[in-house]
């Protein structure tokens, strides 16, 4: 009877560990908007809201595929620089620079297109390099890291693009029915994501090849194919954060463009409880993630603090993060 007294309370702390372990990243963030509610001037007005969604939004693109390429026990560093080549290369498109073309609409819709499928094919690449010579995928995506931002040099001759078209730039700067395009873009992309994820059997493959490769070749699933797939995937959305990037600041700069970028999606895919050795995967949980990240650099400049303790305190929660998921993997 004394030995089931003493192990109630027990049982009872691990239910709470249990219980933030689900939902810590949800607790987290309610409690950031509560204290800004309480404690930061006009923070629920139009402009602050917008501000906010509107720099979290290209991290959320990026960490979209971040989180389905981290899914299958991968990463990928290589997105920054793809970002990089995007925004090199649309602007060479739709300012007529390699094809001149007659309606400035068309010329904006092939550099769209194109620019993003280009990001996509680099990101092709390095899922080829991982399933045919079996390199790590840090070391695969090592390779553009290093070597992406140089090929968006080299197209643009190390010049700044600087340019002014509306007909592009309202992905980066217009709104609809109030809402800046980026954020719609991003909830698009976390929506038909999470819904992929959940639904699909690709989703599932994704599961499944992060949590036992060895046993997903044995059931006989694509998993080559399914990890070219998603590193395709995370180079589209590399891309469309480029172009994003570049019609915000009416320019397109191949030594800054997605510079520091994939830190900032493995860090939001962290926070918000992605596994790290892949097998579980939540695309919400990532968007709650970049939300945090982004709302304690709010806090802290709102509160005079200044943007470099933003950045200690940035790594402090990812370390928080990780640890917490060793905690629950040695729970479970």
């Amino acid at each position: 009877m004394s030995d089931l007294v003493q192990s109630a309370p027990n049982s009872r702390s691990f239910r709470w560990q249990d219980f933030f372990a689900r939902h810590g990243t949800l607790i987290v963030l309610l409690a950031l908007l509560v204290f800004n509610m309480i404690a930061t001037p006009n923070f629920l007005s139009v402009r602050t809201l917008n501000v906010n969604l509107t720099q979290v939004a290209t991290i959320v693109i990026v960490a979209v595929g971040m989180t389905m390429v981290i899914a299958t026990g991968g990463i990928d560093l290589s997105v920054g620089s793809l970002m990089a080549i995007a925004g090199a290369l649309a602007p060479l498109i739709f300012l007529g620079k390699i094809v001149h073309f007659g309606n400035i609409y068309v010329a904006v819709a092939v550099a769209m297109v194109v620019s993003v499928l280009v990001a996509g094919a680099f990101g092709w690449f390095n899922g080829w390099l991982i399933t045919h010579f079996k390199i790590q995928p840090i070391i695969a995506t090592l390779v553009l890291f290093i070597a992406g931002r140089g090929i968006a040099q080299v197209v643009t001759n190390g010049n700044l693009q600087a340019f002014k078209v509306p007909q592009f730039q309202f992905i980066g700067l217009d709104r609809w029915f109030g809402i800046p395009v980026q954020v719609i873009v991003m909830i698009i992309l976390v929506a038909a994501a999470t819904w992929t994820m959940r639904n699909t059997l690709f989703g599932r493959q994704i599961l499944a090849v992060g949590g036992n490769e060895r046993a997903a070749r044995l059931c006989g699933m694509p998993v080559s194919k399914t990890k070219r797939w998603v590193y395709f995937i995370s180079g589209i959305c590399a891309g469309i954060a480029g172009l994003v990037v570049i019609a915000i600041n009416s320019s397109s700069d191949a030594n800054l463009v997605g510079l520091g970028m994939e830190l900032d999606a493995i860090a939001a895919v962290a926070v918000g409880g992605t596994s790290l050795s892949g097998g579980r995967a939540s695309v919400l949980g990532t968007l709650m993630g970049a939300l945090i990240i982004q709302l304690v650099r709010f806090t802290l400049l709102a509160n005079g603090i200044p943007d470099a303790a933003a950045l200690v305190v940035k790594a402090a929660i990812i370390v928080a993060a990780v640890w917490l998921q060793r905690q629950n993997g040695a729970r479970a």
